[in-house]
């Protein structure tokens, strides 16, 4: 049985809020295997994002481990996370966060030369993955002559560039309408499964969550499995 790609052990992650201090996550657990898609629900405020910043190695837990292919990711110094992150995990935030003054192509070339590939290389990826979300005819357009559908997608493109191990999403179609974000949601979906990652997707929508694999509920810092 191959190692998880991601798991958690025993995650504890808390907050000063004056004299008060919040505990968000109490020794939270989670195995994700390869190719497996799950759901991170629970109500506004328990805690989904802060769960996906710890596991994304981007928050440092109070105490627990987080694992990267059978390896302690948390054990490792800032530079080396850096490294984790920008080689095997990929991540889609409900805003796009796409750089305005570079066109969509360029917005997926980008991370790739960051990673060491040849422009050239970063190219091929990015018009396949442009393909795959339906915007092949889109690649030399700004973010700001996409509609937000549109850029999501280039988003979710950007988000698989460097083909990583681990997809984390918070929220993902969170900012469209219902049409738009079933039809990106779908896009989603169909490429994490045609690339076997592992994927974490923060959702507060039941019926996308029921497309998922799994479905997780963060409540009171705790996970637990519907």
């Amino acid at each position: 049985m191959s190692n998880p790609v991601l798991e958690l052990k025993s995650l504890t992650r808390s907050f000063k809020q004056g004299a008060e201090e919040l505990h968000i996550l109490k020794e939270a657990d989670l195995r994700i295997s390869p190719g497996e898609i799950v759901a991170l629900v629970g109500p506004s405020g328990a805690g989904k994002s802060t769960l996906l910043q710890t596991a994304g190695l981007l928050e440092k837990p109070d105490s627990g481990e987080i694992y990267l292919d059978g390896n302690n990711a948390s054990a490792l110094k800032d530079d080396a996370k850096t490294a984790l992150r920008r080689h095997h995990m990929g991540f889609v935030y409900q805003y796009h966060h796409l750089l305005p003054e570079f066109s969509a192509i360029e917005n997926i070339v980008i991370p790739q030369m960051i990673t060491g590939k040849s422009k050239k290389e970063a190219i091929v990826r990015a018009q396949e993955l442009l393909e795959a979300v339906s915007l092949a005819k889109r690649g030399s357009h700004r973010p700001a002559e996409l509609s937000g559908g549109e850029q999501q997608r280039v988003a979710i493109a950007r988000a698989l560039a460097n083909k990583p191990k681990l997809l984390l999403a918070d929220e993902p179609t969170g900012n469209l309408d219902p049409t738009t974000s079933d039809h990106v949601f779908s896009l989603l979906l169909n490429e994490v499964r045609k690339e076997g990652l592992a994927a974490l997707i923060a959702t507060h929508n039941p019926t996308l969550a029921a497309r998922m694999d799994r479905i997780i509920r963060l409540e009171n810092g705790h996970l637990v499995e519907q």
